[in-house]
């Protein structure tokens, strides 16, 4: 079971992401929010806690890897590397999308070399996760490989090679998380393009499999306790089942929040209802 005082930091930081989502949303006149908001626990837990990084390091050899497949979500990944210390916040916020700025919509390593990869081109990540990862199994190394993939962008072919050519090279040093929040730019994947049975079809693939709750902080924890050894046989996939918008009740599951802005008294509702959430989870636990 996962540590309470470990829980209870990264459940503050994950609160303190939405609100920093919510606010870049509204200056920056739109981000991919509902999936920003989905991935939030996900990547909180990574950046954290379970990466083996250093900041004052971005290139230092022995870390491990992260690539967001999902590459629509850059500015969450900037916003937890901005918590993590690789850059100020205040940077972040005054420069996102601008003229000549680090931090474009999709990430690029070329502008901003602590990233591991530059991602946006959907089914991407995973081919390039599985190279780094099989590239550190060859040369005996240790670190970890992670990679972030959306449920929408199952329906590249090129995941489904990776995930094959992962399982035959036998690359227990790579750990993929499916950020499932059942939607993708036009809808729900069941409309567009159905990718259930997701489980079903990570384990024909032959990867080891958890699935949990990924807007749950303690089965986060505990599916990162319970990996196996990186030297393993296998590769790992955590099935994380979100809500697209999390934590905001007019972004929740609405088609619009793939890529939306909010107002002044839309941010000022959002962050009202974040709040209250947080504090009545915190009172809940206290009880």
């Amino acid at each position: 079971m996962a540590d309470k005082i470990l829980s209870d930091k990264l459940r503050g930081k994950t609160h303190e992401y939405r609100r920093l989502i919510l606010q870049l949303c509204n200056k920056a006149k739109g981000l991919h929010i509902g999936g920003d908001l989905s991935s939030a626990e996900i990547l909180v837990s990574l950046f954290q806690h379970q990466l083996n990084i250093d900041p004052k390091r971005p290139d230092w050899d022995g870390r491990d890897r992260f690539i967001l497949s999902k590459g629509h979500g850059g500015a969450a990944l900037y916003l937890v590397m901005a918590q993590r210390g690789y850059m100020e916040m205040e940077e972040l916020f005054n420069t996102y999308k601008q003229h000549e700025t680090r931090f474009g919509m999709h990430p690029c390593k070329e502008l901003f070399p602590a990233l591991d990869s530059s991602s946006g081109s959907l089914g991407h990540g995973l081919p390039i996760a599985a190279g780094m990862a099989l590239a550190a199994k060859m040369d005996g190394k240790k670190h970890r490989v992670y990679c972030l993939i959306g449920d929408g962008e199952m329906n590249e072919g090129s995941v489904w090679e990776a995930a094959m050519a992962a399982a035959q090279l036998k690359l227990g040093n790579l750990v993929a998380i499916v950020d499932v929040n059942r939607m993708c730019l036009d809808g729900f994947t069941e409309e567009i393009m159905n990718v259930e049975p997701v489980t079903d079809k990570w384990k024909a693939f032959n990867w080891n499999l958890a699935e949990i709750d990924g807007n749950d902080i303690g089965q986060i924890l505990d599916a990162f306790d319970h990996l196996p050894a990186a030297g393993g046989g296998k590769p790992t996939v955590i099935v994380a089942r979100t809500v697209k918008g999390k934590g905001v009740s007019f972004l929740q599951n609405e088609p619009a929040a793939h890529h939306t802005s909010i107002n002044d008294d839309q941010l000022k509702a959002a962050l009202a209802e974040v709040d209250a959430a947080y504090e009545s989870a915190k009172g809940g636990k206290n009880a």
